[in-house]
């Protein structure tokens, strides 16, 4: 049975807003390139600094050059990242996101595929490990 599952909050208006969060939304929908303010951003938009700050976060770490700043990961390598622990974390609406992020740069069903496995993988060898309480012995060199 599929059910819909519903915000805990209304959801702000994207015609009706204003202010700060209109400036918000108009920047999410520039940068992302995009014609509509996604429902992650609409339920933020309830309170208005914790939209400021997630969005501000979330624009220059994965939109750098928009942000006036270089990264050293490429935009498919930061959206691989954001999947694998959206996976992770069993976040729908981010899964859904991320991957739609991923098709638009290109990744294919295969690559996708990959990538989940990987995660997977590593969420298991991680428990595994931590389970035995395995002392680390292989460890990066100190710089």
């Amino acid at each position: 049975m599929n059910t819909v599952r519903q915000a805990t909050v209304r959801l702000v208006d994207e015609q009706g807003a204003g202010g700060k969060v209109r400036e918000i939304f108009d920047d999410i929908k520039r940068t992302k390139n995009i014609d509509f303010v996604p429902n992650f951003w609409r339920a933020l938009a309830t309170h208005p600094d914790q939209l400021e700050l997630v969005w501000r976060q979330l624009k220059a770490l994965m939109h750098p050059e928009a942000a006036g700043r270089q990264s050293k990961l490429d935009a498919k390598t930061r959206e691989t990242i954001a999947l694998a622990v959206s996976a992770t974390n069993g976040c729908a609406y981010c899964v859904n996101s991320h991957t739609a992020a991923l098709k638009k740069l290109g990744v294919d069903g295969e690559t996708l595929g990959e990538i989940l496995a990987i995660a997977g993988l590593f969420n298991q060898t991680n428990a595994l490990a931590d389970g035995y309480q395995i002392e680390p012995d292989v460890l990066p060199p100190l710089e």
